[in-house]
C-alpha cells in the first residue's frame, strides 16, 4: 500500500507539472503547423502569468485574471505575427525578442505596481482556481487501488488541468477533422497551393498565432492562478523551451505531444521525489544534479531516440506571394 501511495503521489505531481508544458506544446503545434516557428512561447507564458496574477490580485477574481492573461498573450502573439507574417521578418529573432521583452517588463511592471521585488501580492482563494473534487471521490477513497487512483490521481485538480487534457483530443479533431485544420496544415506545407485556391495565407497564419496566444495565456494562468498563489520572477523557468522540445519529440502531433509532456513531467516529479534520498551504489546525489536531470534526459531522448523529425516544409519561411 505504501508503494501504491508513493506511485500515486509521483503521478499526481507528474500531471501538475505537465499541464503548462502541455498547453504551451499545443500552442506551438498550432503555430508551427501553419508555418510560423515560435520560440517565443516562453515569453508569452511569462507575460500571461504576470498579467493574470496582477489582474486577479486587483479584482480578486480568477476568471478576470484568466481573461486578462489570454488577452495579453494573444497581444504578444499578434506582435510576433505582425513582425514575421506581415513584414516577413526572421521568426527566430522575433520570438527571442518577445522572450526578452516579457522577462524584463514583468519585473519592471511588478515592482512599479506592487513594490514587492517584481512579485505580485499573494492571491486570495477567490483569486485562484481551486481543486475540484470529482463526484464520488470521497466515497471511493478507501477502496484499494481503483478508489485510490480515482480520488488521489484523477480528482483534486484545478479546472485548467482538465481543460489542458481535454484540449488534446480537441486539437486532434480541429487539425485532422475540420476544414480549418486541413487548411492550417496545408499552409504549413505548401502556402503557394493554398494561395492559388483563393485562401488567404496571411489570415490563416494569423488565426494560428491567435490560437497560440490563447493557449499560452492558459499556461501562464495555470502557473500563477492554480499551481501558485501569484507571480514570481521568471516563474516559467524554461518551460517554453521544453515545450518546443516536446513538440519536436512528438513530431508535431497532439497525442504524442501529450505523452512527451507527461514524460518530462514524470522525470521532473521523480527528481523532486529523489532529492536528498540516497540511491543504491551511487549514494546521495547532489540536489543540483537531480534538478538538472529532467533537462539532461530530455536532451538525450531528443538526440538519440526520436529518429528523424521532419517539420512542416514551410516552417520558418515567410511567404512571398508570386505576382
Amino acid at each position: 500500500m505504501e508503494f501504491i501511495d508513493t506511485l500515486i503521489n509521483i503521478l499526481n505531481s507528474t500531471i501538475r507539472v505537465s499541464v503548462p508544458l502541455l498547453l504551451a506544446c499545443l500552442a506551438g503545434l498550432y503555430s508551427e503547423r501553419a508555418g510560423v516557428f515560435d520560440i517565443g512561447l516562453e515569453g508569452k507564458m511569462l507575460a500571461g502569468a504576470f498579467a493574470g496574477a496582477a489582474a486577479a490580485a486587483v479584482f480578486a477574481s480568477a476568471w478576470i485574471g484568466l481573461l486578462v492573461a489570454m488577452l495579453v498573450s494573444v497581444g504578444m502573439a499578434l506582435i510576433h505575427g505582425f513582425a514575421s507574417i506581415t513584414h516577413r521578418g526572421n521568426q527566430i529573432v522575433s520570438g527571442v525578442a518577445i522572450n526578452f521583452i516579457a522577462a524584463g517588463s514583468t519585473i519592471i511592471l511588478g515592482q512599479a505596481w506592487f513594490q514587492q521585488g517584481g512579485r505580485t501580492p499573494s492571491l486570495p482563494p477567490e483569486g485562484r482556481f481551486g481543486a475540484i473534487t470529482l463526484p464520488g471521490a470521497d466515497a471511493l477513497r478507501d477502496v484499494p487501488v481503483i478508489g485510490q487512483l480515482y480520488s488521489g490521481l484523477l480528482s483534486g485538480h484545478s479546472l485548467l488541468t482538465y481543460v489542458a487534457f481535454l484540449a488534446v483530443p480537441f486539437t486532434w479533431w480541429v487539425l485532422f477533422r475540420t476544414r480549418f485544420g486541413l487548411r492550417l496544415r496545408a499552409v504549413g506545407e505548401n502556402p503557394a497551393a493554398v494561395d492559388t485556391a483563393g485562401i488567404s495565407v496571411t489570415w490563416l497564419r494569423y488565426r494560428a498565432v491567435i490560437c497560440t496566444g490563447i493557449l499560452t495565456g492558459l499556461a501562464g494562468s495555470y502557473m500563477a492562478l492554480a499551481q501558485n498563489a501569484g507571480f514570481v520572477k521568471d516563474m516559467t523557468a524554461g518551460r517554453g523551451y521544453i515545450a518546443l522540445a516536446a513538440l519536436i519529440f512528438a513530431k508535431w502531433k497532439p497525442v504524442p505531444a501529450m505523452f512527451a509532456c507527461l514524460l518530462f513531467g514524470f522525470l521532473d516529479a521523480l527528481s523532486i521525489r529523489l532529492q536528498g534520498t540516497p540511491l543504491p551504489i551511487i549514494g546521495k546525489v547532489p540536489v543540483q544534479l537531480m534538478q538538472a536531470l529532467p533537462y539532461i534526459l530530455t536532451v538525450i531522448l531528443l538526440a538519440g531516440f526520436i529518429g528523424k523529425a521532419i517539420p512542416p516544409r514551410a516552417g520558418g519561411v515567410p511567404y512571398v506571394k508570386e505576382r
